[in-house]
């Protein structure tokens, strides 16, 4: 209302100074007088210029009165104006604080009628957010990549969604149940194991995972394209994929991950024979080359102590001696102290017997003794790992999991490569010796039989 006044003043002050001027212009413009050549002509020149003024000042004082009435009549309708906007002001004012109740009616009604609505808007949002996050790793994303927009839209939106919006959500949902349980075959890029893009023919099932070219796939929602496994499941499993690939009707067997990759995704982290070998370091190496060591050992002597009890067994049956055996060599010293007393026969077919036994049970010892040490040395690997572990928790604390497993798995590896290596080298070990000595008793027995024999020819002959 101020305002308005201000306006009204500023009018009619503007109203005077254009009234002003414009009698000012109206007055015509002075002549300019010759200069005066004497004082009579200087004083009759300033009796003039009086004149002159005074007829000046005359016609601004007429004009100014003539003024005086239409200057009040412009005053009058100014204070008019201002009384008329300031009712219009008052009115202004009421108006607004009769909106702003009415706004608070409609605001309470709006609420009262949305009720449960603003609830279920809540959760249209919600559903529309998960399902975002279920989308974007599902491998139909690959056929269909714009539905993500849609739902971010929907999950972000502050303002209550229309009927179009929750049509479109219900569509995406109802599209990808629908596609769960097909099976489609399309082109799309695949990256393989060294990082190389390629346009392939790629088997989708249903939302379980995807196969192409007899191999497994992931589908990476970070670069939105399909990845071969860079680790595969057996054999086995891959020719099922292979022959569902390659069929075009009815039914054929494939092993899918019902989990959608997470049982896919665990068999590419967890470790193979090399590399779990790999873990228990230098002394798991140890170990398996000990362990290497005495298995070719204990195999070696296996087969020559089988080479050996054939061929005593073929001496056995025949009476012609051959010196590929002991038992030959035994039957040879006999034929050739034949005539030899007790005592000398029995020396010298004692010295070829202990000749025989070293051979037979020559590196039996050394296998025993690599089974003994396998074990220690895993024992030692798993102190080493333990160490190592603890350093770990010293440097780290125990926050991380992950610094420790080295340590653990070195500890624990080590430990399970001297069991392997140390089991079977104790049945082997067990075999080659029982083998050894069945066949040092049987050349004993010979012996104690050819000296029992050489002793009853001279009694028989008395």
């Amino acid at each position: 209302m101020i305002i308005f006044a201000r306006k009204g003043f500023g009018a009619m002050l503007g109203s005077l100074l254009l009234v002003a001027v414009s009698g000012a212009m109206a007055l015509e413009p002075p002549v300019e007088p010759p200069p005066p050549d004497s004082l009579g002509q200087l004083l009759e020149l300033l009796q003039q210029e009086k004149r002159l003024s005074q007829k000046e000042n005359k016609q601004r004082l007429a004009a100014f009165r003539a003024q005086k009435a239409n200057q009040q009549k412009i005053l009058d309708q100014e204070k008019a104006a201002l009384n008329k906007e300031k009712k219009r002001g008052v009115q202004l004012e009421q108006r607004f604080d009769q909106n702003e109740k009415n706004l608070e009616q409609l605001t309470e009604t709006l609420r009262q009628r949305v009720g449960n609505l603003g609830e279920l808007f809540g959760v249209v949002r919600q559903v529309a957010g998960d399902t975002q996050g279920l989308l974007e790793v599902s491998p139909t994303a690959a056929q269909l990549p714009d539905r993500g927009a849609v739902l971010a839209k929907l999950a972000q939106s502050k303002a209550l969604p229309t009927i179009a919006e929750l049509e479109d959500l219900w569509l995406i949902m109802h599209g990808e149940m629908t596609a769960s349980a097909e099976v489609q075959r399309f082109d799309s890029e695949v990256v393989n194991a060294q990082g190389h893009e390629q346009t392939q023919s790629v088997t989708r099932i249903g939302l379980f995972g995807a196969i192409s070219e007899g191999q497994y796939l992931r589908y990476s929602a970070g670069t939105a394209k399909f990845q071969i496994l860079p680790r595969q499941p057996e054999s086995r499993v891959l020719s099922t994929a292979a022959a569902f690939e390659a069929g075009q009707s009815g039914y054929h067997p494939l092993a899918i991950d019902p989990t959608r990759g997470v049982i896919l995704t665990l068999l590419m982290q967890s470790p193979n024979i090399f590399e779990r070998v790999a873990q228990g370091r230098v002394v798991g190496y140890i170990i398996l080359s000990l362990g290497a060591v005495g298995l070719l050992l204990g195999l070696t002597r296996l087969l020559q102590l089988m080479v050996q009890g054939r061929r005593i067994d073929q001496q056995i049956n025949t009476t012609q001696a051959n010196s590929n055996n002991p038992l030959g060599l035994l039957m040879m010293v006999r034929d050739e102290h034949s005539d030899a007393d007790y005592d000398r026969l029995e020396r010298k077919l004692d010295e070829v017997l202990v000749q025989a036994a070293g051979k037979l049970e020559q590196g039996i010892a050394i296998i025993k003794l690599i089974a003994t040490v396998a074990p220690l040395l895993g024992l030692l690997g798993t102190v080493i790992g333990m160490i190592g572990t603890f350093q770990a928790i010293t440097l780290f604390g125990t926050g991380d999991p992950k610094l420790m497993a080295g340590g653990i798995s070195e500890a624990l590896v080590t430990t399970m490569l001297g069991l392997i290596v140390a089991v079977p080298l104790i049945f082997l070990h067990s075999l080659v010796q029982a083998r050894s000595k069945r066949l040092v008793q049987l050349l004993e027995e010979q012996s104690v039989g050819y000296i029992a024999r050489q002793v009853e020819v001279p009694a028989a002959n008395s």
